[in-house]
């Protein structure tokens, strides 16, 4: 990876974490994501409009993200309502890869080396250390049940965004179209599910939101474009320090108890993702 790629995707790991953020703020956090995505969707338009209409192959790997993608925001959003930031992020984020790794050796049935193994071994212990809840009574099941099925649907989505924006042969016109088209997505299946009255305490915090849609789409548009430039698993790997991000914005933007056993947790995450991806 060359290091212009390397120092783009760390700065998106960055800012993803900073919008997750964003969705602890005081509102039902679904009706947070109908405000990002809504967010994204009117910074891409003009985007979307100057690139034009993306070929029609693409459009089933747009339509494939998109609706994994629901499934991400309607399962992360459900572990927030449960838990905090500090348990639920790296949970989703380190889970993904660690999915990822089990999938490929158990029904792929492709190689780890040894150092694949302790990496995997290393991620596992990280997310059971997040998950542990040692003064509470052990696991907070369902949070930890809904973390890990995002995980899931990271994995899965970020392989449809990278074989799809080299499909596109842009990653810029492929992830214009995948913003414009998913909040209107995002906004039709919150009416659902919650109905127009849910939605109304979202006018009240319409500045966040955008900050937290600029945020969003820059994280993920330089992570599209950094799987063109790279393989796609080495930039899901570097991406994944957000935990590490994460862990400090729980702390010092939300005010949740610092915690030495979750930043210590986080960086196993962390390592654990760089002996399994860097090597």
């Amino acid at each position: 990876m060359e290091p212009s790629v390397f120092l783009a995707v760390i700065a998106a790991a960055a800012m993803h974490a900073g919008w997750n953020a964003i969705l602890k703020i005081r509102l039902d956090p679904l009706v947070a994501v109908v405000l990002i995505t809504a967010a994204c969707s009117a910074i891409a338009l003009p985007a979307a409009l100057w690139f034009g209409l993306p070929p029609l192959h693409v459009w089933p790997w747009i339509a494939g993200s998109i609706a994994v993608h629901l499934f991400y925001y309607l399962t992360l959003t459900g572990a927030y309502r449960r838990a905090d930031m500090g348990f639920v992020y790296p949970l989703a984020r380190g889970g993904s890869p660690l999915i990822t790794t089990l999938f490929s050796l158990v029904l792929l049935g492709e190689p780890i080396d040894a150092q694949g193994v302790l990496g995997v071994v290393v991620l596992a212990a990280g997310v059971l250390a997040i998950a542990w809840r040692p003064k509470g009574g052990g696991f907070d099941g369902r949070a930890l049940a809904l973390a890990l099925a995002c995980a899931l649907s990271i994995a899965v989505y970020s392989v449809i965004d990278g074989l799809g924006a080299r499909s596109a042969g842009s990653p810029h016109l492929y992830s214009a179209w995948l913003f414009l088209l998913e909040g209107p997505c995002v906004l039709t299946v919150a009416l659902l599910r919650l109905g127009p009255a849910a939605l109304r305490p979202a006018t009240g915090f319409v500045v966040p939101g955008i900050f937290g849609g600029a945020m969003s789409l820059s994280a993920y548009w330089i992570t599209i474009w950094a799987m063109t430039k790279a393989p796609i698993g080495l930039v899901s790997a570097v991406r994944e320090s957000s935990v590490m991000f994460a862990a400090l914005i729980a702390v010092v933007v939300l005010r949740e108890p610092l915690k030495l056993e979750r930043l210590g947790a986080a960086g196993l995450i962390v390592l654990g993702l760089a002996l399994i991806k860097l090597h």
